[in-house]
């Protein structure tokens, strides 16, 4: 099938590639010539394991490319996917900008095609958003009437950051919200063979499916933080404790990691979002608010645990290991570490970095306020404190580095390291719901 994508982002880019990858052809759009020059050259421009190889790959295969001509693309194509960004206002409203912009853009490059096209809606955004704003631009500049003249579909993402190729590949359900039935058909053959049940339903209620997994998920990251910041009280390691109430196949033992909070570009955006949704609704939504809040309490645990082993933070190094939200992803959006290290500057702390894939981004937000460290070595050395806050497979492998450190104290926002082997090399361990004795 012929697949244009508007927008280039995280989900647009790993969207465009997969499918492009199971034999369609696909073009990518983007305004910003840049990003379309890298994809044509076979460059990702965000890092995502895999992504680069088999954006190669069909590139060379004649299956993808990217242009800057919307108009192009739309007469190309017999599904167009916007996947453009919907990020927050001050307000942590959802902002349409992008969405509004896009929608009028397909509608004009529709006026003169008269081939049946299925605009299918990628971005995450609010319940009603399709029906009250992107169709009515969609037929506005168009002159021309959804579910006659063209289809209209919404297509929620369920990708992991790190992990998106696979879940693209390996789904756990299709979602298919369909303006009518003609319009879901020609989308449904897109996913037909992906082994995974495909649910098929309306556009507004694909909308909240996808608002109510990503607000299900914060909630369950923020339940786990409580219990664990009580198992600390307590005397109690909270990784045994996820793993008891994970065995209950009514809980499972998914998103019961603790650590010092969520981040990325998408649980806080959108569980604000549907916060602010609803609001206007005239509804107070007082557990989605106490889990936001809760995150923004738990992404500063490290900075509690520092203060609590120095009165002075001037001067002191601060070895800080991980900058992304998450490992195998170079994404700083929303990451504790923004808040971790605009803390620690206040109280002039002397910050030394790490990170394998984020470094880059991370020098677009902080300058020249903190150090970046080629290696863990050059990080750890002559530290008075290490704290882990990006959960990278390499981190786990750090004990013989210990001995680097002028203090051998490390606060582990990951749960990374085993309290026990610490105490052996008599490393002073903190760990998020876990006691040091």
């Amino acid at each position: 099938m012929k697949v244009s994508i508007i927008g280039t982002g995280y989900v647009g880019l790993v969207t465009g590639v997969c499918l492009a990858d199971n034999g369609n052809d696909v073009v990518c759009v983007d305004i910003i010539k840049e990003k379309v020059d890298a994809i044509n050259e076979g460059r990702a421009i965000i890092y995502e394991e895999d992504l680069e190889q088999i954006l190669v790959k069909n590139l060379k295969e004649k299956r993808l490319r990217a242009t800057t001509n919307i108009g192009e693309a739309v007469k190309s194509a017999d599904v167009i996917f916007i996947s453009v960004g919907t990020p927050s206002r001050e307000n942590k409203a959802i902002d349409l900008g992008f969405i509004e912009n896009t929608s009028c853009e397909i509608g004009k490059a529709l006026k003169n095609e008269t081939n049946y096209k299925v605009i299918a809606v990628k971005s995450t955004v609010v319940p009603g958003t399709t029906e009250n704003v992107i169709i009515p631009l969609l037929e506005e500049f168009s002159d021309k009437k959804a579910g006659t003249d063209f289809g209209v579909c919404m297509i929620p993402e369920f990708l992991r950051e790190g992990r998106a190729i696979y879940d693209f590949m390996n789904p756990d359900r299709t979602i298919i919200g369909e303006y009518d039935k003609k319009s879901g058909d020609k989308v449904f053959e897109l996913f037909k063979n992906f082994s995974c049940p495909v649910l098929r339903t309306n556009l507004r209620t694909a909308e909240m499916i996808k608002y109510a997994s990503n607000a299900f998920l914060a909630t369950k990251i923020s339940f786990i933080n409580e219990i664990a910041n009580i198992c600390e009280l307590k005397g109690i390691d909270v990784n045994e404790v996820a793993k008891g109430i994970g065995l209950d196949k009514r809980i499972n033992p998914h998103f019961l990691h603790a650590g010092i909070g969520f981040g990325g570009s998408c649980f806080p955006k959108d569980v604000s979002a549907l916060i602010s949704s609803v609001y206007e609704n005239g509804y107070e939504p007082k557990l989605l608010k106490e889990v936001m809040e809760l995150n923004e309490r738990q992404k500063l645990w490290p900075v509690r645990k520092v203060n609590e082993i120095f009165i002075d933070l001037k001067n002191k190094k601060i070895a800080i290991l991980g900058l992304a939200f998450k490992g195998n992803s170079d994404d700083m959006r929303e990451a504790p570490t923004f808040s971790i290290i605009n803390l620690l500057l206040k109280k002039n702390a002397n910050i030394h970095t790490y990170d394998p894939k984020a470094t880059e981004n991370a020098k677009r937000i902080f300058g020249n306020k903190i150090n970046y460290c080629k290696n863990i070595d050059e990080c750890l050395n002559d530290a008075d404190v290490c704290i882990i806050a990006t959960d990278w497979d390499e981190f786990k492998k750090i004990y013989d580095k210990f001995n680097l450190m002028k203090n051998k104290i490390v606060i582990d926002g990951r749960k990374m390291l085993n309290p026990e082997k610490c105490k052996e090399l008599n490393v002073k361990y903190y760990g998020v719901g876990y006691k040091n004795e």
